[in-house]
């Protein structure tokens, strides 16, 4: 498969919300064998710009959560025409369950040109538990938008404010904001979304430390040009020039993004972990969980996870044997294990087997941390 169809699928997978495959029975999905709904938010910053500058900074959210009893699920086959990827059961737009508690929210943030859709398999589970999830499209940055913008590649810490600004919105929805507490708030991330809550967390960057280690003998894959968007370098260089945006971006690049309100991080395959402080790490006090997969060549153990796991007090480092990068997205069918290179994970190495094992690890932190 060339770059441009491996474009595509990421494109159907954050895009695919249609309903494919059979109806389930009411009121059965999931370990817990609750009902989960889905439903997307056209969330947006009133504070930043679109790229594009004629609009508020669009902020497409997915909520994962307990639904009604005796609603209809479908499974969400992706795309929705010729299914390649697995999201799972879901009842779209389904009315929330009645609770008598408030419940833990856990944002996430996808990886390089990915989105929110790309991280049902762990936001259903976590649904399925109690929680309610929203995991956010990062403008520019995701394949579920017409086009890929270098300034969302290139200016990664723009990312740790949409997450911010999602928590700001979730908390303030009439639906989901009452049922909500405000002081058990967790964040996910995958990739790059590792890199975005562990900001969150107050991780401090300097990209030209991790420009040194690029000039470095250690260099991993993570100094290379994203294959999602290759000519993004070229692009961002040509953008600079006509958008005064960008050096204000760079300049405050090094400023925290820390959120007070998380209070325990999940990182999944962390990247650019090389861009951080050891200052910066050292101080962070937020708990936090790193999941890695020891046959990861897109963002290495050795040179990213690892780093955070040392250089952070008290962080947990769990690593899956045999895991590559891509096995952190939504599980494959045949068709796609065939033809699409990342549902290709090695010989015995079964997705949804490793989805069980990351599901249990990030339940049982989450569970030390919320009392879920």
């Amino acid at each position: 498969m060339n770059r441009n169809l491996q474009l595509l699928v990421f494109v159907l997978l954050a895009l695919a919300l249609t309903a494919c495959g059979k109806t389930s029975p009411p009121a059965t999905s999931g370990a817990e064998g609750e009902a989960i709904g889905l439903i997307r938010k056209a969330f947006k910053d009133p504070v930043r710009k679109s790229w594009s500058g004629n609009e508020a900074r669009p902020l497409t959210t997915y909520i994962w959560y307990a639904a009604s009893p005796g609603v209809k699920m479908v499974e969400i086959g992706i795309p929705p025409s010729r299914p390649v990827f697995i999201g799972g059961y879901a009842a779209r737009d389904a009315e929330l369950a009645p609770t008598q508690t408030k419940k833990t929210l856990i944002i996430m943030s996808h990886g390089t040109g990915g989105a929110g859709m790309q991280m049902m398999w762990l936001g259903r589970e976590l649904a399925a538990q109690g929680y309610i999830v929203a995991a956010v499209d990062h403008h520019g940055n995701t394949a579920a938008e017409e086009n890929f913008d270098a300034r969302g590649f290139r200016l990664p810490w723009e990312r740790a404010l949409d997450m911010s600004a999602v928590i700001d919105h979730v908390l303030a929805d009439p639906v989901f904001g009452p049922n909500i507490d405000p002081n058990r708030i967790g964040a996910v991330g995958l990739s790059l979304g590792g890199y975005t809550v562990t900001a969150l967390a107050g991780a401090m960057s300097d990209f030209a430390l991790f420009d040194v280690f690029c000039a470095s003998s250690s260099r991993d894959a993570t100094c290379h040009g994203q294959s999602e968007y290759p000519g993004a370098s070229a692009d961002f260089e040509k953008l600079r020039k006509t958008d005064p945006r960008i050096d204000i971006s760079l300049a405050g690049h090094g400023k925290p993004f820390r959120d007070e309100r998380v209070q325990a991080v999940v990182a999944l395959a962390p990247a650019l972990a090389q861009a951080f402080t050891d200052d910066s790490l050292k101080n962070i006090n937020t708990p936090m969980l790193i999941i890695s997969g020891s046959a990861d060549k897109i963002a290495p153990t050795r040179t990213n996870a690892s780093r955070l796991a040392e250089m952070i007090p008290d962080a947990e480092l769990y690593e899956i044997s045999g895991a590559g990068h891509y096995v952190f997205l939504n599980t494959c069918n045949k068709r796609g294990k065939k033809y699409v290179p990342i549902c290709k994970d090695g010989d015995g190495i079964g997705r949804g087997q490793i989805h069980a094992e990351a599901v249990k690890q990030v339940s049982e932190f989450f569970a030390d941390q919320f009392g879920e």
